[in-house]
């Protein structure tokens, strides 16, 4: 099985991992080794490229930083397991459909796991239970490889979703896992989130050191 280095970053300030992560995607070769980054952000508003301002209400003290992932307006912050696959979609013979089903099957396994019945919805990418949101998908690909990724949300405080419409949907709610009945232990479901992931794509995961890379994999 193909390798994926897996790096757990702790809790980090956003644009320098964005930064990272162009940097990084920029620089691959086809023999770059694919990596996983697994990390809890600083309170931030992140906008995709189709956003709209009004879609953020009332950021307040929280900062909205514009980036060039797909979608739309939404939060990060401490207690929610943010993941960005940086894959090669070429060498897995993937396309961007495929590879947002894969991150999606992965986040509903990892649920099913601690027992709660979670599913995607036609049109809106993402994973939810109910009505609510669990989970968000932002992602961008750049020559033939993907950065950003998930933002699944653990046990967080969720009233900043409040100052936004999440995802530019007025009035969607959003959850999380340790309200569903699952734990509150993030490093405990990122392991298991972390195997789904791997298995989706047929990888084998390698553990990397808990810092970003080089800024030229290869």
């Amino acid at each position: 099985m193909t390798a994926l280095i897996v790096r757990h970053l702790g809790r980090q300030p956003y644009q320098p991992i964005w930064q990272a992560m162009q940097r990084f995607t920029d620089a691959r070769t086809p023999d770059t080794v694919d990596e996983l980054w697994v990390l809890q952000h600083d309170p931030v508003f992140t906008q995709g490229q189709a956003g709209k301002p009004e879609h953020v209400l009332m950021p307040g003290d929280i900062p909205v930083v514009p980036v060039d992932r797909g979608g739309q307006v939404t939060y990060h912050g401490p207690g929610q397991i943010v993941a960005y696959p940086l894959l090669d979609l070429r060498r897995l013979g993937i396309g961007v459909r495929e590879l947002v089903c894969r991150i999606e099957q992965a986040i509903i396994d990892t649920c099913a796991h601690y027992g709660v019945t979670a599913l995607r919805r036609a049109g809106a990418p993402g994973v939810y239970v109910g009505a609510a949101k669990v989970a968000a998908l932002g992602l961008r690909v750049r020559r033939g490889c993907s950065f950003h990724g998930l933002a699944f949300n653990i046990a967080m405080d969720l009233s900043p979703f409040l100052r936004i419409n999440p995802c530019g949907y007025q009035g969607l709610q959003v959850t999380q896992l340790l309200d569903l009945g699952g734990p509150g232990d993030i490093e405990a479901v990122q392991a298991v989130l972390i195997a789904a992931l791997a298995r989706v794509f047929g990888l084998h995961v390698q553990t990397g050191a808990p810092q970003l890379p080089d800024a030229s994999p290869a």
